[in-house]
């Protein structure tokens, strides 16, 4: 409302400006002035508004250029296309009118004199040379028909003896066509002979005088004095002529004045013209440059990703259509944006959710994102520093895996199996390459995943299978074998033998019957590793299971410092109670027999929170530790680090913790010894089992 209320007073301003520029464009100065009072005093209130103007522009102009080169100079958005629009509208002003007065000063002024003004001075100069000729004509006429008289014969004897010849001076001026003439002494008194209306001065423009002296031996006795009537055209003629030549030195001479008058009145104007046209540029440029001023800053905006940003600017016609579509375009990307980012979040968090590790890798290889699950196959360090495939493979696994990116360029996708060491163990990786795009150009995603597991459970699968078949086919002949040597027991028994074979024979059943046992020990652990019963899992304490698996070895760990710790408030899990409680006693048999030969024996079993929903059981000692070879066999069946045993602790253990959907890993325990971590899924709050054993009260660390 305001800006409005402002360009309606300026516009009544301008048209009132404009009838009094046009008002007095209509003036009849009369010799170039004011005729009257009025005309002087609107011809200085018009001067006066017009002097206003043209302050008035030039505080604009001085206004705009200032704000101009602080922008420039501050490089604000915008302000270089902002000063080519005003600059090109001023000039678009400026240059017609600047020509147009060159043109009205130079040609119309100058020119236009030179054309019309000389050839008439030069006309009135002509008229003036011929009448001076012709009055100059005349006076040596006249002259020289007084000379004639004073040399008359009857005008010396006049003068010198007073005698006047009758009829002479008559007779003279007649036939001489004389107006007037007169003869004088030495003295100027009257004459001493005249006639008709003489004068010794003639004065008048249709006469001539000429006067002449009367002499006689080079003494003067007198003079006399003629007048001659002009002709009375010539006398008009000349007398016109006269008028004309003094008034075009009048004008002549005022031209210059009259030519400053209308070049100040011309400068007045052009600056009344220039200030509209200063102020309709300015207008209309402003037009044009704020809404593209807003829409460069808005544009940096979306550039540095503010989605958000809108251009808040009025304008019209087709740039307001352009601000429009700018809004609705920020607004659908703002959208857009949200949705990408939300979808990204999810992607993400799916990315991250997962057990596979994924890098994201560019064209040239560098890693450009990934997962949580890949800081699980490698060491945390190393992935968070890693810039390429070569901060993360060994020479050899990168090299495979870029020929799976080039297999993946041209198929989409490749896949392959590797095997990584580590420091810590091996680790058996399948790997899938696949390309985001079909160009030279294109990124990949490497999907890693860690087969170990999968592999060990397979592995232990097999053995499974071997045990039961073996165990079928040892158990076959062990019967009749036993049975064989309980019969030749008993007949040697009933039989005389010398007292040596007796006692060879004796040994002999003995180590037979030993053998069996020993071997239907191994078929026994055989038949319980092949068909170990399924898992009856119920909602437990699993601080109360692991308590009451530690109670068997009461006072049985002589030398060993045996250390607990139980956190208190553990959500329920569902365990099998007795197998798990097999597998705490094997990881507690295991750690106590690594310790044999160590000097510092300790044992720590903990219970702790895990991370998304596990709760962990942690049994570790100091004894010598695990290899990373040993490691990777460690859980396969008749792999013994003891040298003695059969092998199938671990194992059993391994398959009982998958039966109750948990994983189990093996880690060094600084500064010695291994660590055995058991992760265990926590019991849905829907699951509603029988026996549900309550949760063990806040403990601290215990010491047996």
């Amino acid at each position: 409302m305001r800006k409005r209320l402002i360009y309606g007073s300026l516009s009544i301003v301008l048209a009132i400006s404009v009838i009094l520029v046009v008002w007095e464009g209509s003036f009849n100065p009369g010799n170039f002035r004011p005729a009257n009072p009025d005309q002087t005093i609107v011809f200085w209130a018009v001067s006066s508004l017009i002097f206003l103007f043209m302050v008035t522009l030039g505080w604009v102009l001085t206004r705009e250029f200032v704000k101009l080169y602080v922008e420039r100079q501050s490089r604000r958005e915008g302000s270089r296309i902002k000063t080519k629009l005003v600059v090109g509208a001023l000039a678009l002003s400026f240059i017609p009118v600047f020509f147009l007065v060159l043109f009205s000063y130079y040609v119309m002024n100058r020119n236009i004199e030179a054309w019309f003004q000389e050839p008439r001075g030069n006309e009135l100069k002509a008229f003036e040379t011929i009448a001076s000729q012709l009055g100059k004509e005349m006076q040596d006429e006249t002259d020289a028909q007084a000379a004639l008289l004073a040399a008359q014969p009857e005008i010396r004897l006049l003068v010198e003896s007073g005698v006047r010849p009758p009829g002479f001076l008559s007779s003279f001026a007649v036939r001489y066509e004389l107006a007037s003439a007169a003869v004088y002494g030495p003295s100027a008194g009257p004459p001493l002979d005249s006639w008709g209306p003489y004068r010794q001065h003639a004065k008048v423009d249709r006469l001539v005088a000429a006067t002449c002296p009367i002499l006689r031996g080079g003494r003067q006795l007198g003079f006399v004095t003629v007048t001659a009537d002009v002709p009375g055209d010539v006398a008009e003629r000349k007398a016109l002529v006269r008028t004309w030549a003094r008034e075009w030195r009048e004008n002549h001479d005022n031209a210059r004045s009259v030519r400053r008058v209308s070049v100040m009145l011309m400068t007045l104007i052009t600056l009344f013209v220039l200030f509209v046209a200063t102020w309709i540029a300015l207008f209309l440029s402003k037009q044009i440059s704020i809404p593209i001023t807003a829409l460069v800053q808005a544009a940096s905006q979306v550039r540095a990703g503010n989605l958000s940003h809108r251009v808040n600017v009025r304008a019209a016609d087709e740039l307001g259509s352009l601000v429009r579509g700018f809004n609705q375009m920020t607004q659908e990307l703002e959208a857009n944006g949200r949705e990408l980012d939300r979808r990204r979040r999810f992607t993400e968090a799916i990315l991250e959710s997962i057990p596979t590790g994924v890098i994201s890798i560019s064209a040239d290889g560098a890693i450009q994102r990934v997962n949580r699950a890949l800081r699980g196959i490698f060491p945390a360090p190393q992935v968070e520093t890693a810039t390429r495939l070569e901060d993360l493979f060994s020479r050899e696994d990168t090299a495979e895996i870029k020929y799976l990116m080039k297999r993946a360029r041209r198929t989409g996708a490749a896949s392959s199996q590797m095997e990584l060491h580590t420091d810590n163990r091996n680790r058996y990786l399948a790997v899938t390459v696949a390309a985001l795009e079909e160009k030279l150009t294109s990124g990949f995603v490497v999907v890693i995943e860690d087969s170990s597991e999968l592999l060990r459970a397979q592995k232990a699968a097999a053995w499974q299978e071997v045990a039961r078949r073996v165990a079928h086919e040892i158990k076959n002949p062990l019967t009749p074998i036993a049975l064989s040597a309980e019969r030749i027991a008993r007949q040697l028994e009933r039989i005389e033998l010398p007292a040596a074979p007796r006692r060879i024979l004796d040994e002999c059943t003995q180590t037979i019957s030993r053998s069996v046992e020993s071997v239907k020990t191994l078929v026994d652990e055989f038949s319980q590793f092949s068909r170990f019963p399924a898992a009856q899992l119920v909602r437990s304490d699993l601080n109360q299971v692991t308590r009451e698996a530690l109670a068997i070895f009461h006072g049985r760990l002589d030398g060993i410092d045996l250390r607990t710790s139980f956190a208190p408030g553990l959500p329920p899990v569902n365990l099998d109670r007795e197998q798990f409680g097999r597998v705490v006693v094997n990881l507690v048999d295991n750690a106590a027999e690594a310790m044999q030969d160590s000097l510092v024996r300790n044992l720590y079993v903990a219970t702790q929170p895990g991370v998304a929903d596990m709760v962990e059981l942690v049994v570790a000692d100091s004894g010598c530790g695990v290899s990373p070879d040993e490691k990777e066999k460690l859980f396969l069946p008749y792999f013994s680090t003891k040298g003695r045993g059969t092998g199938l602790g671990l194992a059993i253990v391994s398959h009982i913790v998958a039966e109750h959907d948990a994983l189990i890993r093996v880690e060094d325990n600084l500064p010695s010894g291994a660590r055995f971590t058991i992760e265990i899924p926590v019991a849905p709050d829907t699951d509603v089992a029988d026996a549900v054993v309550p949760l063990a009260q806040p403990a601290a660390p215990e010491q047996a």
